[in-house]
């Protein structure tokens, strides 16, 4: 039986593509490798940013560094806000709180943002802890923030108790490295044969299918 949830944000409580994609672009411009069609930039939704710049645009670690800046100087103003949040999440979060589960955020993007979205949207009251990555670059690895949560949420000897929903094979992959089962939501940004590839316990299709994994 699980005590506690963590839930990554982007693709899973957040349809924040737009706002990501965008700025994205916006880096890629100023680091002078343009990219204009959008929908290919939708990779980057999930995974830590910097080393998905280095990755997508062959970028060295330094200008990967600076993309990573370049990117902030428009998502801190404006994409950040270019976001939204998916059916049936409140109402998912308000059930599982009345069940009883402690919920928690656990996302590779910067705490300092994931704050932000969560007051934006006012889900902040659904969660007994809300992580993400250091905006120095540390802690960017879906293992590590969820180590992070677990050890906030005193549940670092019970993690089997502890259950990970996220929408990207880094959800799944991450929770296995900690010890924990996840369930994946094919309703974000990672395709169906990348989440079947990553192995979660099961695949969703909404929040409210999500709900009914939990009776």
């Amino acid at each position: 039986m699980y005590q506690a949830i963590l839930f990554d944000l982007d693709g899973t409580l957040t349809e924040s593509g737009i706002g990501i994609t965008r700025c994205v672009q916006y880096a890629l411009e100023k680091t002078g490798k343009p990219e204009p069609d959008l929908e290919k930039l939708l990779v980057f939704v999930g995974p830590p940013l910097m080393e998905q710049f280095m990755k997508y645009a062959d970028l060295d670690e330094q200008t990967a560094r600076q993309a990573v800046e370049y990117y902030r100087e428009r998502y801190a103003v404006t994409g950040i806000f270019e976001n939204a949040v998916y059916p049936g999440i409140p109402e998912l979060l308000e059930e599982l709180r009345q069940k009883g589960y402690r919920l928690a955020v656990a996302s590779s993007k910067p705490e300092k943002y994931v704050k932000q979205i969560l007051d934006y949207f006012q889900l902040t009251e659904y969660f007994h802890e809300i992580v993400g990555s250091e905006m120095n670059g540390n802690r960017t690895k879906k293992s590590q923030v969820i180590e992070e949560t677990l050890r906030r949420l005193g549940l670092s000897d019970n993690r089997k108790q502890v259950l990970m929903v996220g929408d990207r094979e880094h959800d799944v992959i991450g929770a296995r490295q900690a010890g924990m089962d996840c369930v994946a939501v094919s309703y974000g940004y990672g395709s169906m044969e990348e989440l079947q590839g990553a192995e979660p316990l099961q695949i969703v299709d909404s929040a409210e299918e999500l709900l009914r994994f939990f009776g």
